[in-house]
């Protein structure tokens, strides 16, 4: 195949399982990752493969200077690299904007002057903030982060780039990702991977607020079949869409599953609601089913297994 496939935060939790299946489809790929959380480790499967090359950069900084060493342009942009905690952004909102919006403007720019043929982007469910459940697309967004309002506004650029320049472009709104790779160490790690690898250790299971929000989460092979959908097909003019599998679980609900599934003894523990955390969160999915015939086939409790044999000690 002809295509050739920038994946920014490549060598991160979900831009290294796109790279593998990119590569597994026949495609180039490039990924730009500054390695802040990505690693190689986590691209160790495939960091042989001819048809990848790794390039270590940063999205803050123009694009073309740092991939002048490429000897044909992308013809396709899955950008992934950000900032993905809320409780970070609220801490380091400068930080946030600059990776999380100037990021995407940078993205941007770099897809029109290679004149690739489409740009999709990883959005986030925290641009509705609590506008309600289910969450759809038709909905006015209120974000309650700057995590949130960074991620709407390169939406927002985005859809004008599209439609001033031609652009093909997409956005992708991710609801509550998990799966292997997710880093637990991290202080702003997902909830799912904090969950596993504290209760394969007996230890505590902190729920902030009871543990009574409600999440849509959704595994991580999922969310890669629906970006690699989006890159070669469908709505070219900014539009975005939920990736989520329109199921609802408690925090406290996915505690308990974890515990079971492990046989663990961790204690769970409540503990005071924080800031900008909304309060449920559940896609709505019948947009994008109808625009990509895409819809999240993983269970959560087929997910929450595979992602604790990924933990579990050898």
């Amino acid at each position: 195949m002809n295509t050739h496939v920038l994946v920014t935060g490549g060598a991160g939790f979900i831009g290294s399982h796109a790279v593998e299946r990119l590569l597994a489809a026949g495609h180039r790929v490039t990924v730009l990752d500054d390695f802040s959380t990505g690693s190689m480790a986590k691209l160790a499967a495939v960091a042989a493969h001819p048809a990848l090359t790794v390039v270590k950069g940063d999205v803050v900084e123009p694009f073309g200077p740092q991939l002048a060493g490429l000897d044909a342009a992308p013809t396709h942009v899955l950008h992934l690299a950000a900032q993905v905690s809320v409780a970070r952004s609220m801490d380091e909102p400068e930080l946030d904007l600059r990776t999380n919006l100037l990021g995407t403007i940078r993205a941007v720019e770099y897809a029109r002057e290679v004149r690739a043929d489409k740009i999709v982007l990883a959005s986030s469910a925290a641009v509705y903030g609590d506008c309600g459940v289910p969450a759809h697309e038709g909905l006015v967004p209120q974000p309650l982060s700057p995590y949130g309002l960074h991620k709407l506004a390169g939406e927002h650029h985005l859809a004008v780039a599209a439609k001033a320049h031609g652009l093909g472009a997409l956005s992708l709104r991710f609801f509550n990702v998990f799966g292997p790779r997710q880093d637990p160490q991290s202080h702003y790690a997902g909830v799912i991977s904090i969950f596993i690898k504290r209760a394969l250790a007996g230890e505590p299971l902190a729920l902030f607020d009871s543990g009574r929000a409600t999440r849509d989460f959704v595994y991580v092979g999922d969310i890669v079949t629906a970006a690699t959908r989006a890159l070669f097909a469908g709505p070219r003019e900014g539009e975005a869409f939920n990736v989520g599998t329109g199921r609802p679980t408690s925090v406290r609900q996915l505690a308990e599953a974890v515990v079971a599934l492990t046989g663990s003894r961790s204690e769970l523990v409540d503990r005071p609601p924080r800031a900008g955390d909304v309060v449920d969160s559940l896609a709505q999915v019948e947009r994008i089913a109808d625009a990509l015939g895409f819809r999240a086939e993983t269970s959560l409790e087929a997910g929450l297994a595979a992602t604790a044999a990924f933990f579990a000690p050898v």
